[in-house]
C-alpha cells in the first residue's frame, strides 16, 4: 500500500466512527453552519493580497514532525496579516497531527477564507467542514471517481462552500473537471511517494480551462517561483512547509512576501 492508500483506508474508519459520535443534525446546528462563507475567488484575486494560501501543518508522512511548537491562532493571524489570501488548516490527526479544533480556532480569529485540508471521501465530511467554520473544501482527484467528485462538489456548493479540486496529472484533470468547482490545484507533490517537482504545475497550466482559478500547491520555496507561475496563469500558491519549518512561521511568510 502507498501512503495515500493507508491514509484513505484510515479515513474510512475515522468517518464511520465520527458518524456514530455526531449526527448530521448536530453538525447542522453548529454556530458556523449557517454563516455566510467568504468568496475564495474574491480574496484570491484581491490585488492587495498575495495569492498565497498559507498552510498550518505540524507534520507530514514524508518529513515527520515539521513544527509542533506553535499555536494555530498565532500562526494563522500572522499569515493573514502578512497578506495571505486564504488559510489552509490540516485536520487529519493520524498522519498530519492535525485537529478539527485547529480549524475552529483559525476561523475564530481570522476574517479570510479557510480551507479544510483533509482527505474528503464522504458527504459527512463536507457537512462537518461547514460546521467547523471552513469556507473551502479540498477534493483530491487521486482518491475520488468523477461521480464522487460531482456528488461532493454539488453538496458543497449547496451549503455555500467553495471547492478546490486537486490533481497531479493530465489524466486526473481531464476526467475530473466539473462545473461545481471554483479552482483547480496542481499538487506538485506525488502522493504515492511524496517527491515534489514544480514542473508538474508548468506542464498542466495550459490544460486547465480558463473559467477555473489555477492554484499551484507544494514545492514553492522561492518567491521567484511565484513570479514564473503567475506568467503561466496561476492565481494562487499553497505554501506550508516553507513557512512551518521555521521557528516563527509568520515571520517566515513576512520575509518571503517582502521579496515578491
Amino acid at each position: 500500500m502507498t501512503i495515500l492508500d493507508k491514509i484513505v483506508a484510515n479515513k474510512k474508519r475515522e468517518v464511520a466512527s465520527a458518524k456514530k459520535r455526531t449526527s448530521y443534525t448536530v453538525l447542522e446546528e453548529s454556530e458556523h453552519f449557517h454563516r455566510d462563507t467568504y468568496s475564495f475567488k474574491e480574496f484570491l484575486l484581491d490585488p492587495t493580497r498575495t495569492g498565497i494560501i498559507a498552510e498550518f501543518k505540524r507534520k507530514s508522512p514524508s518529513k515527520g514532525i515539521i513544527n509542533d511548537k506553535v499555536r494555530v491562532s498565532a500562526v494563522t493571524t500572522d499569515y493573514a496579516a502578512a497578506g495571505a489570501s486564504a488559510l489552509s488548516v490540516l485536520t487529519d490527526r493520524n498522519f498530519f497531527m492535525g485537529r478539527k479544533a485547529d480549524l475552529v480556532k483559525a476561523r475564530s480569529v481570522n476574517s479570510i477564507p479557510v480551507l479544510r485540508k483533509d482527505f474528503m471521501i464522504d458527504e459527512y465530511q463536507v457537512i462537518e467542514a461547514k460546521s467547523l467554520g471552513a469556507d473551502i473544501i479540498l477534493l483530491i482527484a487521486a482518491i475520488l471517481t468523477p461521480a464522487e467528485i460531482d456528488t461532493l462538489a454539488k453538496l458543497a456548493k449547496s451549503i455555500g462552500l467553495n471547492v478546490l479540486l486537486e490533481v497531479h496529472n493530465q489524466e486526473e484533470l481531464e476526467r475530473s473537471i466539473n462545473p461545481n468547482l471554483d479552482a483547480i490545484g496542481v499538487n506538485n507533490r506525488n502522493l504515492a511517494d511524496f517527491t515534489v517537482s514544480v514542473e508538474t504545475s508548468y506542464k498542466l497550466a495550459k490544460h486547465i480551462p480558463a473559467e477555473f482559478m489555477k492554484i499551484s500547491e507544494s514545492a514553492i520555496s522561492d518567491p521567484e517561483t511565484i513570479r514564473h507561475l503567475k506568467l503561466e496563469g496561476f492565481n494562487g500558491f499553497l505554501i506550508g512547509e516553507t513557512f512551518m519549518k521555521q521557528q516563527d512561521p509568520g515571520q517566515a511568510m513576512r520575509d518571503f512576501v517582502a521579496l515578491l
